[in-house]
């Protein structure tokens, strides 16, 4: 079941309309609907992968109360690794054996060399990466003495399995999500309003932006050797704006879908295309991942202290890591490695911390300087996400090759006129500077649409939502998974 199909447009309203006649006092069976939907939500995906996220939830639930029972730190340390060991163990199963597996045998039959190492025959279970690092947050964060250990069962795997972000984030932390879970909701006929604004929005992104753009980046992908340099180029450009649109529409979604049952989670994106350096980027894309390496890995590295030695060396630890987090592919490790390359002059420069606000706040336009840093910064991460869609690395440096040899080249443009020339005829271009201007105009908002015409009359507002519903329609031929199902 994914947000986008005809089933979850059923099963969110029921969901909604039984949770709410349970009445604001019950907060208990609230949970337990909101648990038993959550298990049916991701049951609907493989139900056998159902006793893992049950095993992993009991793992995590059972060692955080023993860390923080541990008379000694040595106790505490003990349980800690086991609950990381058990949980990278099988994540490293699941995810990474076939990928170390496949590597070795490729490395030792460059020195004459062969192994009989049989890789398995294994489905990657869905969400894996992102429900294994909520209960990592939660069993780091007890180790640490940022909260205490809840002994509520229904409210830990909650916490861990509550439906809207358990197949995609955002990474929530026990600081945050855990209190709202053990304390009372009351519904908020506004705060609805707004989550359904916003999951329309989302659905906009991934329907209407993202599987658009997909379309014609998987045709430029899959056919690489035929298109020239510039096509190349396009194809990026394009992938870009749909992998933004599909993650950043599937977190709007999970955050709309939260607010109407009176959770807040974690804003996941700010507007990263709007960056004037990668550093700014970073601080804006996946925010919830990044936050989570730069507090997990990142500080207990030494973070920034230490010198300018040791802050290059946990850059680059920290995006390597983020690479292969996302996937087993040296194409995800040479992405985090282009990444750490891309960053490390603000780290050196020490103006990592420039640009904190928004750009042109307050502003209608950029200055020249702000938009020339905003292009160079989203052709620099619209490089660096070749390698990212790539199948393999192979693939990946003989697109790089070609466009740069086609782009000093004056010959052999005339497919990428044919290609633009279709999107705008069928009004593909016209769709993505519309989003670009709207995203502009509401960059200073938790999501683009969040005040867009509010204040006007109700016809314009409600004229407005209605052209994006006639939108999403028109473009709901099939419904194509969300990209980040795969991590």
């Amino acid at each position: 079941m994914i947000f986008n199909s005809l089933q979850y447009a059923l099963f969110l309203p029921v969901v909604f309309i039984l949770y709410w006649l349970l009445g604001t006092q019950r907060r208990q069976l609230q949970n337990v609907l909101l648990l038993l939907a959550s298990y049916f939500f991701y049951g609907c995906w493989d139900w056998r992968f159902l006793f893992l996220l049950a095993f992993s939830t009991f793992l995590d639930y059972f060692t955080g109360i023993k860390i923080y029972q541990g008379k000694t730190n040595k106790n505490k340390k003990i349980w800690l690794i086991i609950s990381v060991g058990i949980n990278l163990g099988f994540l490293a199963t699941f995810k990474y054996y076939n990928f170390f597996v496949t590597s070795f045998v490729d490395f030792i039959q460059n020195f004459g060399l062969n192994a009989n190492i049989s890789t398995l025959k294994i489905i990657l279970p869905v969400g894996i990466s992102f429900y294994t690092f909520h209960g990592l947050s939660y069993v780091f964060d007890i180790y640490n003495g940022r909260v205490k250990p809840t002994r509520n069962w229904v409210d830990y795997t909650l916490f861990v399995s509550f439906f809207p972000l358990l197949v995609a984030g955002p990474i929530e932390r026990a600081t945050h999500l855990l209190p709202q879970v053990e304390k009372g909701r009351v519904f908020d006929y506004h705060k609805a309003v707004d989550g359904l604004r916003q999951i329309l929005w989302g659905l906009f992104k991934k329907v209407v932006i993202a599987d658009s753009c997909a379309a014609y980046a998987n045709q430029i992908f899959a056919l690489d050797s035929t298109y020239s340099g510039l096509t190349l180029l396009l194809g990026a450009v394009l992938f870009a704006f749909q992998i933004y649109g599909d993650f950043s529409g599937y977190s709007d979604i999970a955050l709309g879908t939260a607010r109407l049952f009176g959770f807040e989670l974690l804003q996941n994106f700010k507007y990263p295309y709007f960056s004037r350096s990668i550093a700014e980027f970073w601080r804006r894309w996946h925010i919830s991942l990044s936050s989570w390496f730069k507090d997990y890995l990142y500080i207990p590295l030494g973070g920034s202290s230490g010198g300018t030695f040791y802050k290059i060396r946990n850059t680059f630890i920290i995006f390597l890591v983020s690479g292969f987090w996302h996937g087993a592919n040296w194409t995800f490790i040479v992405w985090g490695l282009l990444n750490a390359l891309f960053i490390m002059p603000s780290i050196i420069f020490n103006t990592n911390r420039n640009d904190l606000e928004i750009v042109a706040k307050g502003r209608i336009l950029p200055s020249f300087r702000e938009l020339i840093s905003i292009l160079i910064t989203f052709l620099l991460t619209s490089f660096a996400w070749i390698f990212f869609r790539a199948e393999n690395i192979t693939q990946a440096f003989d697109i790089v090759a070609k466009m740069i040899l086609g782009l000093t080249s004056k010959t052999g443009y005339g497919d990428t006129y044919y290609m633009l020339q279709g999107m705008v005829l069928n009004g593909k271009i016209i769709l993505i500077l519309l989003f670009i201007v709207i995203e502009w105009v509401g960059r200073e908002q938790n999501y683009a649409i969040e005040r867009l015409f509010l204040g006007y009359p109700k016809i314009i507002s409600w004229s407005f939502y209605y052209v994006l519903v006639i939108f999403i329609a028109l473009n709901s031929g099939s419904e194509q998974p969300f990209i980040y199902f795969q991590f």
